[in-house]
C-alpha cells in the first residue's frame, strides 16, 4: 500500500504515523500560565537532540480546529517549562492529563500530583518522579499551518534532577529502576520491561 500524503485527509496520516513511528518517548510538561496556574500535559513528538549544549525538543501541535494547546501558550508567554519523567507508576495520571481544560484551569487536581519549586526556572517540577529536566526555551519553530500542525519547542536543559534509587553502581541511570514509559498508535501504550542489551561495536 502507498499513501499520498498530500491526497490523505490530515487526521488519516496523522493516525498512520502514530502507529508507524514508535515507541515514542512521552513529555510530562510542566508549565505556568500567565496567571500562575500550572499546566500538566503530556507529548510524545518528543526527544533529545543534543549535549553541548543539553537540548531536548517536543511539538505541541494546533488542535484539530487549529488553535494552540496551553502548553504553547504558556511557553510562549514565560519561556520555561520542565519535562517530567513518564513511568509506568503514573500510566493513567499522565493519560488523565492528556484532557483538555479552560485555559488556566490545573490538570494538578485531575492527577493529585504533588509539586516541587525548581532550581532554575519559574513553573514547579512533580514530586516522586525518578527525573526532571528544568529547560529555558531557545527557540519555537512552527512547521505549517491548520489543524494538527507543528510547534517545535526547542529548549536548553539547565538542570537535571535525578532521584539516586533509579542510579546504577556506577552512578549511571538504571533503566531497569526507571520504568519509561511511551506511546505507540491508537490507544496502545509500552514500557520498559523487555530488556536487551547489545555492546557497541569497536
Amino acid at each position: 500500500m502507498e499513501i499520498d500524503v498530500a491526497k490523505t485527509p490530515v487526521v488519516d496520516v496523522y493516525r498512520l504515523l502514530v502507529g508507524l513511528v514508535t515507541p515514542r518517548p512521552i513529555a510530562w510538561v510542566s508549565t505556568l500560565s500567565r496567571n500562575g496556574a500550572v499546566n500538566l500535559a503530556p507529548f510524545s513528538f518528543f526527544n533529545m537532540f543534543g549535549v553541548n549544549p543539553p537540548v531536548v525538543v517536543f511539538s505541541p501541535t494546533l488542535t484539530r480546529d487549529g488553535k494552540k494547546k496551553d502548553t504553547l501558550l504558556n511557553i510562549e508567554e514565560r519561556g520555561e517549562f520542565v519535562i517530567n519523567a513518564s513511568t509506568a507508576e503514573n500510566a493513567e495520571r499522565i493519560n488523565q492529563t492528556s484532557r483538555s481544560l479552560p485555559y488556566g484551569e490545573s490538570e494538578l487536581e485531575l492527577v493529585s500530583m504533588p509539586t516541587i519549586p525548581s532550581a532554575r526556572v519559574a513553573p514547579p517540577r512533580l514530586a516522586g518522579v525518578p527525573f526532571a529536566l528544568e529547560c529555558r526555551l531557545l527557540q519555537i519553530l512552527p512547521i505549517g499551518s491548520g489543524a494538527i500542525s507543528a510547534n517545535l519547542v526547542i529548549g536548553e536543559v539547565l538542570t537535571i534532577v535525578v532521584d539516586e534509587h533509579v542510579l546504577d553502581e556506577r552512578g549511571e541511570p538504571d533503566p531497569r529502576k526507571i520504568h519509561a514509559i511511551a506511546r505507540l498508535g491508537g490507544d496502545y501504550w509500552c514500557q520498559t520491561s523487555a530488556l536487551f542489551q547489545l555492546p557497541r561495536p569497536t
